[in-house]
């Protein structure tokens, strides 16, 4: 509890980025002991949302350019490799109608709140990698949860919202149908691509493309 409490604060920028966490303070706010907490924070260090500097002080970590490209390049491998493997298998077509159902989930959100298009987003992704049964690549994708959320919330809502349509998820789905692993993992590449793209550059024509298979630069 203490960790997905902390976690949602982080994630929606009720601590922000560079914030000092300090355990008195905080094991006050949320009712539990220093030791309980220390154990909480670990596993956000684990997940990349906090940082241990001198003398064990925690701060909510800082979101760069470069973390989001090395995030979205970790991310396009893992939900290629999920659509690949949908794509072969024997249960294809029950796999889609589950994910369109999800998708039928985010035209639905998308008339309720910006925090329900965005969970809804997520929950497309995580069924894509759940459908394909190998728990390693789930618990590899859920490792990157947090750090996505902090991508979304510190560039921008409106930066995050405008790849999240049904219609663009629907290509992933189609491609998925066709059987052809090398198109599903075209079609995810370039999702990702286009994802990573409007959270480092909004949504100008004159964006530039991004190589999620090339070095990560520096950050500013």
């Amino acid at each position: 509890m203490a960790v997905d409490t902390l976690r949602r604060a982080i994630t929606t920028g009720d601590f922000p980025p560079g914030s000092h966490l300090g355990e008195v303070q905080v094991s006050e706010q949320l009712g539990i002991s220093r030791g309980t907490l220390r154990e909480a924070f670990r596993q956000l260090q684990q997940e990349g949302l906090v940082d241990y500097g001198d003398r064990g002080r925690v701060t909510v970590r800082s979101i760069s350019e470069k973390d989001i490209i090395n995030t979205f390049t970790v991310r396009a491998a893992l939900e290629s490799l999920a659509g690949e493997t949908l794509a072969s298998s024997f249960y294809r077509e029950e796999h889609c109608r589950r994910l369109r159902a999800a998708v039928d989930d985010m035209a639905r959100a998308a008339r309720v709140s910006l925090e329900a298009q965005i969970e809804a987003d997520l929950a497309f992704h995580e069924l894509l990698c759940e459908l394909t049964d190998n728990d390693a690549l789930v618990r590899s994708w859920k490792l990157l949860e947090g750090p996505m959320r902090m991508c979304i919330m510190y560039r921008g809502l409106d930066r995050a919202l405008s790849n999240m349509s049904p219609g663009r998820h629907l290509e992933i789905v189609t491609a998925i149908e066709s059987g052809d692993p090398v198109k599903t993992q075209t079609a995810i590449s370039d999702h990702m691509v286009a994802t990573a793209q409007a959270l480092l550059f909004g949504t100008v024509r004159t964006r530039p493309r991004i190589d999620l298979t090339a070095d990560a630069p520096d950050a500013d």
